[in-house]
């Protein structure tokens, strides 16, 4: 039985900590290189994981070293790797700098992930056919997003949806977007239009026709809407050391959540939690806790 099933891109990140951002033609030394697992869909689908989900992913590798390192830190989340397809590109790779006070900056070079093409997700679908939740983000091709979306729907799998980067959706795919998980930024790139603070955001988004949405603050935690209403749910004080990766955290356990029968508030407390948690350790997928951390982090309050 599958939980969730993450249709996305897979990357190895390249990670180098510097004193500051670079101006435009400067040249600073940095940390030693650091190679991280990530990309979008591989995070979430680990988080999901590390969250208790079973779960499943569907992505391409480039049949190279990259490739492998990937393969093995998913399988060692215990990630479901039945629908990965090698092929003849290089496995997709970012380049990522790290600040002091860890925010980071990326530059992603998609590699084989332009590779996870219709008919990719077509091959693999029997494989996620009982699955409850479906994850995509956006550092795949368009169609395939709405393709896999469409594909949901018709099985009454519930699709989780993280905009990011952000580029328009089509209104058959954000019609079934439950939630649409986004930041200010990607809010407001979708929206297409100005609004009154993040509730006019998350509000403009549901007219526009998502079920749920969602809208990541952050260190302020979350503000989350459907036709209950629009909520808050605050951040939490942690020492933050790097942010590589805490959104795709929050994405990957909401999924998780929402597949084991909780609210979207319940779902939105925990991972909010969960990407707390991630950013007082370096790189994505490796400071990703398991359930019982996350759990015991709560009930301290």
């Amino acid at each position: 039985m599958t939980d969730v099933v993450v249709v996305g891109s897979a990357n190895a990140d390249l990670v180098v900590e510097v004193p500051r951002r670079p101006a435009g033609g400067e040249t600073l030394l940095g940390s030693d290189l650091v190679v991280h697992p990530g990309g979008k869909g591989a995070n979430q689908a680990a988080a999901s994981a590390r969250a208790g989900g079973a779960t499943r992913l569907v992505a391409c590798f480039g049949d190279d070293g990259n490739g492998a390192f990937l393969r093995e830190r998913l399988e060692a989340a215990d990630v479901d790797l039945g629908g990965v397809w090698m092929v003849d590109r290089p496995t997709g790779t970012a380049i990522i700098l790290v600040t002091p006070d860890g925010e980071n900056s990326i530059v992603v070079s998609p590699g084989a992930n332009g590779a996870l093409d219709v008919a990719a997700v077509e091959a693999d679908e029997s494989g996620w056919a009982d699955a409850r939740v479906l994850v995509l983000s956006m550092e795949i091709p368009a169609a395939t997003v709405d393709h896999a979306a469409a594909a949901a729907e018709a099985r009454g799998i519930r699709v989780v949806l993280n905009a990011a980067p952000a580029r328009p959706l089509p209104p058959e795919t954000l019609a079934v977007c439950d939630p649409l998980i986004v930041n200010e930024h990607e809010a407001r790139t979708l929206l297409g239009r100005e609004a009154d603070g993040f509730e006019g955001l998350a509000q403009g988004l549901l007219d526009a026709g998502a079920r749920s949405v969602v809208i990541t603050l952050g260190a302020d935690g979350a503000l989350f809407a459907d036709a209950g209403g629009i909520r808050r749910e605050p951040g939490r004080l942690v020492r933050v050391v790097d942010t590589t990766g805490a959104g795709d955290a929050f994405v990957g356990a909401t999924a998780c959540e929402l597949a084991r029968g909780a609210t979207l508030d319940e779902a939105v407390r925990f991972a909010v939690a969960m990407s707390a948690l991630t950013v007082g350790a370096r790189g994505a997928q490796s400071s990703y806790p398991d359930r019982s951390v996350v759990e015991r982090f709560l009930a301290a309050g």
